[in-house]
């Protein structure tokens, strides 16, 4: 199948089958917005839990939520201000708007396509120096590259386009209460970090975790939850002592490449893209993106920062309130490094949904059909077990939902007898229920059940008293 293709299979599976759904849809939609529905919001719970337990269920690190809202001079010392913004470029004809950058991209990505490393080249070596709205513009100019939707060349100038979301706090509409909603969790944890430090009599190095919204105005959304105006983020922000950082930079580069694989994403889907040194940010000494490969492309999944102490600086003067360490033993003091590790949750939930999808040809007899099927690591699946009677006769009904209401005080599950029992198998492969336990006329002679696995659609008999040990032993 079609990278395309793909990926218009999964969307479309995503609205059937009740994971996501365009927002505000009965009124049109509205771009770059999306709402989980039932099954999305139990994938989306399930990744954020693991992620939450992985990082907080230890010793050196504590959770946070801070205010979607901040004081303005949060912005101003973090840079967001000056600095958060997109080159943004209009085409007369079509009236379309774009990054500038992207547009470049994408055409880079044609000369590959075409053979033309050269030329690709020389256009990414003027992109890499780009600084100025003239220097993206002058590139689109020169190249001739077109509007993908009219191929008119026909551009405005460029001009930069600040992502954060303006808004007002009470009554009067005038900048002396103009706020934004926050374009990160991370400058909320920089803010807290004395009241973590000391509320949780933590001891450096330590972190400090948070799951949360954020907002960007951006000026294109695409590739369905790649990039969108209203996401969610997992944070985590680890304060070390200067001298120590790389040591902890190392150790959370391996910790969050292995989080993914022990959630069953196929390794060859995954790579690390290192930052190189020419190419940091002002303030960072390294940086590090887990990548994944979208039916798209390769687009950044998380990333690993060592963002030296700059932040807590930054905040320190702009508050004119120490954000030093002292150490109790050796009463040295200094203001912390911090090592940043940043996923996003919708990002990682797409990243999930596109590695579990799958289309097999199986074979039944003489017969050989297609069978969708999403192969969730079982810990992530928002159904755990389906439970289904064989038939809707014979007391099959009521022993199955005794189970099912047995199962439901500690796993999602769901009760189906509809149908024949390979479509209800069908329906659950589809959403990527691990397992489903089937009662027929046996279970009521002998108390056993049939476990069918969904990946090798093997069968197995099992007592009826230990279905909640057997999922305890495949999702916990």
């Amino acid at each position: 199948m079609a990278k395309q293709s793909t990926l218009d299979a999964i969307v479309s599976l995503a609205k059937r089958r009740g994971f996501v759904f365009q927002s505000s849809e009965i009124y049109g939609g509205l771009n770059g917005c999306w709402d989980y529905g039932p099954l999305g919001i139990e994938l989306l719970r399930n990744i954020k839990e693991s992620w939450w337990k992985s990082m907080t269920y230890r010793d050196d690190i504590v959770g946070l939520d801070s205010s979607i809202l901040m004081h303005p001079r949060t912005w101003e010392a973090s840079g967001h201000m000056d600095s958060f913004s997109d080159p943004m470029i209009d085409n007369k004809q079509s009236k379309g708007r774009f990054r500038a950058d992207t547009l470049i991209e994408e055409y880079i990505e044609r000369l590959h396509k075409k053979g033309k490393e050269v030329q690709a080249a020389s256009v990414q070596d003027r992109l890499d120096t780009a600084v100025a709205p003239e220097d993206y513009y002058s590139i689109i100019v020169d190249e001739g590259i077109p509007d993908p939707v009219s191929g008119s060349k026909e551009w405005t100038p460029v001009r930069y386009f600040n992502l954060m979301f303006k808004t007002f706090v009470g009554p009067v509409e005038d900048e002396s209460a103009a706020v934004y909603l926050r374009p990160e969790t991370a400058q909320g944890t920089f803010v807290n970090f004395k009241n973590a430090l000391e509320s949780s009599r933590q001891k450096v190095p330590f972190g400090v975790a948070q799951i949360g919204k954020s907002f960007r105005n951006e000026i294109n959304t695409k590739y369905f939850l790649f990039r969108t105006r209203e996401f969610e983020q997992m944070e985590m922000e680890f304060f070390t002592k200067p001298g120590e950082d790389v040591e902890w930079y190392e150790y959370w580069r391996e910790q969050r490449w292995n989080w993914f694989l022990s959630h069953g994403m196929k390794e060859e889907s995954l790579r690390l893209k290192e930052h190189p040194a020419d190419k940091l940010a002002h303030y960072a000494k390294g940086a590090v993106d887990i990548e994944y490969l979208f039916p798209f492309g390769w687009g950044e999944l998380e990333g690993i920062h060592n963002r030296t102490d700059f932040d807590l600086k930054r905040h320190q003067e702009f508050s004119s309130k120490k954000l030093e360490y002292v150490d109790t033993v050796t009463r040295e003091r200094y203001v912390p490094y911090v090592i940043e590790t940043a996923v996003g949750a919708s990002r990682s939930f797409m990243a999930f949904l596109c590695d579990a999808y799958d289309v097999e040809e199986i074979s039944e007899g003489e017969k050989t059909e297609e069978r969708t099927v999403l192969h969730f690591s079982p810990s992530l699946a928002p159904i755990k077990a389906g439970v289904f009677p064989l038939v809707k006769k014979d007391g099959m009904p009521e022993a199955a939902k005794e189970i099912h209401q047995r199962l439901q005080k500690h796993y999602k599950t769901q009760y189906d007898e509809s149908g024949a029992i390979g479509r209800r198998y069908r329906r659950q492969d589809e959403v990527g229920t691990p397992f489903c336990i089937t009662v027929d006329g046996d279970t009521l002679t002998d108390s056993t059940v049939t476990i069918r696995h969904r990946d090798s659609m093997e069968q197995e008999r099992i007592s009826a008293d230990r279905i909640e040990d057997f999922l305890r032993s495949h999702i916990d």
